[in-house]
Formats: C-alpha cells, structure tokens, sequence
C-alpha cells in the first residue's frame, strides 16, 4: 500500500469504501507503468490522488444505482475504473481505441479484479447503434461539438454525456448549442462537484438526450 498522508487516506476510504486496496493499487499501477508507457505524464505521478483519482471521485454520487456507463477515450482509465472502483454498481464499459491503451487497461481489469468492467477496443462511432448506456463519460477527449457527436449516439433515451472539462466549459458549450439543438439534447448544465476536496473543483458538462436525434447523419458523427 502506498504511503500517504492521513488527508488522503481519510478520503480514499471515504471515496472508495469497498475497494480501497484496489484503489491503492491503481494509484501504484499510474504511477508507474502508466509513466513508463506514457499514458500519464511523469511530473503527474506526485499529484496523481488529487489531480486525478479524487478529481474523477466526486462524479461518483451522479449515477442512478446499478447504471450502465461507458467511459470513452478511457486511455490510463479516467474516469472509468475510478469510477468502477467507487460504485461498484455499475456497469463499466471503457471505449479505447488504441491498442497500447487498451492493452494497458485489460490488465487493469484483470489486476484489480473488476469483473463489472468491460473493455472495447473501438472508436465511439464503430459503437453506434450497436451499444447504449445510461450514461457516457469523457474526461479531456475533444472539443464539445466533437465530443456529441461521438458520444450522444451512444446514450439510450433520457440518457446523459458526462463530460469533464475545464476552465472554458461555458465557451465550449455556448459554441456547441447550435449542433446540440440539432442533435435533440433536452438540457446541457454546467456544474463544479469535489469544492473543499480537489482544486479546483471538477467541471463537469452534463447533457443529457432525448434519444431522437435530428439533422444529417454527418451532424450525428455516423458515416
């Protein structure tokens, strides 16, 4: 088990009650073949509980009980095993498109014993039509207008895109109404969880769909 300090094991155990080893052998397994593969800056392994474990943490309490997700470009696993780890719950699906990645996340899985986490290696759009969820999360993918129209097919009826972002979520969301009125979302909030535990604390986009979705199948991101 990791050493650290009483702060962030308090809050580990908090966030992660079920699964606190496996979570500390997450925040091992970052911090160093995450680095030696490059899927995690090296000046990130110091700061990776809060920057990145705790920053993805507090979107945890956002998912009805037993929901489905997919994490797309799951890449080192963020948010989606974090959020596995936390919620046991729910259905897991990572979307990873590269083969390093993917490669690094199924052995993830099979380390840490998730056994309510799947991996698919394939691009947002090779899934549409194909697989839907309750919800889909995104983490640093793509710009907004991009990011809808990879993940809004993927959401079921009444389902919601999770996607965080930083300090320009407004801009990017003022940007992207124009395609996301054509797309038929039926709201788009913006909202900051995690203040008094990660700072700044998380932004998050949350869209959710109404599943009817308007405009040509270019607007939709299918081919």
């Amino acid at each position: 088990m990791s050493d650290v300090s009483r702060e962030t094991a308090a809050l580990a155990h908090r966030f992660f009650p079920l699964r606190v080893d496996e979570t500390y052998r997450y925040v091992d397994i970052l911090k160093s073949t995450a680095v030696d593969r490059g899927l995690i800056g090296p000046r990130e392994a110091p700061r990776i509980w809060h920057r990145h474990v705790f920053n993805c943490a507090v979107l945890a309490p956002l998912f009805a009980a037993d929901a489905t997700v997919a994490d797309v470009g799951s890449g080192a696993g963020l948010p989606g095993v974090v959020l596995a780890l936390s919620r046991p719950d729910l259905r897991i699906t990572l979307i990873e498109p590269l083969q390093r990645r993917a490669a690094f996340l199924g052995e993830v899985i099979e380390e840490l014993g998730l056994t309510s986490v799947d991996l698919k290696r394939a691009r947002a759009e090779e899934l549409h039509g194909v697989m839907h969820f309750d919800a889909v999360t995104a983490r640093a993918v793509a710009p907004l207008a991009r990011l809808a129209r990879w993940v809004l097919p993927l959401c079921r009826p009444g389902g919601e895109l999770v996607a965080m972002k930083g300090m320009g979520a407004r801009e990017e969301l003022q940007a992207a109404m124009p395609l996301l009125r054509r797309l038929s979302v039926a709201e788009a909030i913006i909202e900051q969880h995690g203040e008094g535990v990660v700072s700044p604390p998380t932004t998050v986009l949350r869209i959710r769909s109404t599943g009817h979705m308007r405009g040509s199948a270019r607007d939709r991101g299918i081919r």
